[in-house]
């Protein structure tokens, strides 16, 4: 019986699995997106996001901890950048997976999965005001009922 598992052990050892998660999240962390399977991308999302929650604290302690998971100096340094300050003051929810096809070879299902701060397509919808319109004709005033308007 499979209780209380909520991992997704993806067919590895945990070794291989670390190695796995590690080297994607730095990778989503400097390319701000990356195409991988359905399944690496939710088991990813819970690996990386309360990596992102660490990197709210700045201090050195959290940044050991966040070297410790990502094994890379470069992606480290990049989430303590000022550039990461939108995402930072995000109360979770820092990532967003896009499901795009299936892979012809094996038909495994592919997605997307992104940094939501830094989509310019997404956000740029949410700045924009809607405006409703009841009717695309123009109104008519009482004082024009009964009269042909000829213009």
């Amino acid at each position: 019986m499979n209780h209380r598992k909520k991992n997704n052990h993806l067919g590895r050892k945990i070794g291989h699995r670390k190695s796995i998660f590690s080297n994607m999240s730095s990778s989503l962390i400097k390319e701000k997106r990356i195409f991988t399977t359905l399944a690496k991308a939710k088991a990813l999302k819970k690996y990386v996001e309360p990596i992102i929650t660490k990197s709210r604290i700045k201090t050195l302690h959290s940044r050991r901890n966040i070297f410790a998971l990502l094994r890379d100096k470069v992606a480290v340094s990049e989430l303590f950048k000022e550039s990461f300050q939108k995402v930072r003051e995000r109360h979770g929810g820092y990532t967003r997976i896009i499901k795009i096809q299936s892979r012809f070879g094996d038909m495994a299902k592919l997605s997307m999965i992104e940094l939501v701060d830094f989509n310019n397509i997404y956000n740029s919808k949410k700045n924009k005001k809607s405006v409703r319109r009841s009717n695309s004709k123009k109104r008519i005033k009482k004082d024009q009922i009964g009269k042909k308007n000829y213009e």
